[in-house]
């Protein structure tokens, strides 16, 4: 028997920063290097995203676009909030009309693992904690290896799609020559096995 082929055993998902876009919401926020946002499931379950595209809900909570999952820490943004400002640190705060200094409203905190790949996906850009990535480190963007956050940016894609292609048509005539020496062992096999 020459071989049994392959198969996938599993993928796995690669937590390294993106290229950078620049937005125009003050709420949109990328993590520059290690680390996830905490975000609270229906369930009361928390799950983990570096997917930074935010907005607010009917009440002001920061919250996930689309599926409207609230920001961890919560963060209520008053409604005559006229500016809002995120440091790199995680703090949010924000200018009132007739009040000259801003308002500190609060913290974001963020979260790394000790095997992010281990994470387990679960839709919408969200990921649940298993035994193999193990329990979240929560922490102040900036320190302890977490990343800086960035205001009014958001991380796109980390895949190369020009290199990817290259990598794919290699990989592909890597699989056709090992195509044609099949082929051959295959044919001497017969010619040996015809002449005993």
């Amino acid at each position: 028997m020459l071989g049994a082929g392959s198969k996938v055993v599993a993928t796995q998902k690669v937590h390294t920063n993106g290229n950078v876009q620049t937005t125009s919401n003050s709420l949109d926020m990328m993590i520059e290097g290690d680390g996830f946002f905490q975000i609270l499931m229906p369930d009361g379950n928390i799950a983990y995203s570096r997917n930074g595209q935010f907005t607010l809900d009917d009440e002001g909570a920061i919250v996930t676009s689309g599926a409207g999952y609230r920001l961890q820490p919560e963060i209520i943004i008053p409604e005559d909030a006229i500016s809002i400002t995120i440091g790199n640190d995680g703090e949010v705060s924000v200018r009132v009309r007739g009040q000259q200094d801003n308002q500190v409203l609060g913290q974001i905190t963020t979260v790394d693992f000790i095997n992010p790949g281990g994470l387990e996906p679960v839709g919408q850009n969200l990921y649940l904690p298993t035994g193999a990535s193990g329990e979240p480190q929560e922490g102040v963007p900036g320190l302890d290896g977490l990343g800086d956050i960035r205001q009014s940016m958001l991380e796109t894609s980390n895949v190369n799609v020009t290199e990817e292609l290259v990598n794919m048509i290699e990989a592909q005539r890597v699989y056709e020559m090992n195509s044609k020496v099949i082929s051959a062992v295959d044919k001497m096999m017969s010619f040996v096995n015809q002449q005993l």
